[in-house]
């Protein structure tokens, strides 16, 4: 049996590289606080109410197209109007491709508590999210720092303080 030289798989190793970033995240996972998982699909996505915001991403004027996140839970199943005690101690967990996580509290997704729209963006300044942001980025304007406008979205837990 004759081996290939390494040289000959680079080609394809930058392929697959290049591919890689794009195939982590085809859903987003969501799941309530029964425990209860939802896979929404990309399409699925694309296809709810989208709302634009003007906002600074690190000073730099963006817009952002995107859905608002009380939607995504909707979809899932996990309903934010008129929320009141023991929803007041939950919080919606938000995880990334690298593993970097962020927590909101559900009571801010709630059109009922705040008029801010934090949103599940897909789009900037009109086109899609590159690879490195996206498929799925949280932007939460009003936050006087963006370290929660978390990039490559791919699962949102809820969980419950006790």
């Amino acid at each position: 049996m004759r081996f290939r030289r390494p040289t000959l798989y680079l080609p394809i190793v930058a392929l697959v590289l290049a591919v890689a970033p794009t195939l982590y995240a085809q859903s987003l996972e969501v799941t309530g606080a029964d425990g209860t998982s939802t896979a929404l699909t990309a399409a699925q996505i694309s296809g709810l109410r989208h709302v634009t915001i003007n906002t600074k991403d690190h000073d730099t004027p963006a817009q952002f197209d995107g859905v608002p996140l009380a939607e995504i839970l909707k979809l899932a199943g996990v309903d934010t109007g008129k929320m009141k005690g023991p929803q007041m101690t939950q919080a919606l967990l938000i995880e990334a491709a690298d593993g970097y996580k962020v927590v909101f509290a559900l009571a801010e997704l709630d059109p009922d508590f705040s008029d801010r729209q934090i949103i599940l963006a897909d789009k900037r300044n009109g086109k899609p999210l590159d690879d490195e942001q996206g498929p799925w980025r949280i932007v939460a304007p009003g936050d006087k720092r963006p370290a929660r406008w978390i990039r490559q979205v791919t699962s949102c837990k809820i969980v419950a303080l006790k």
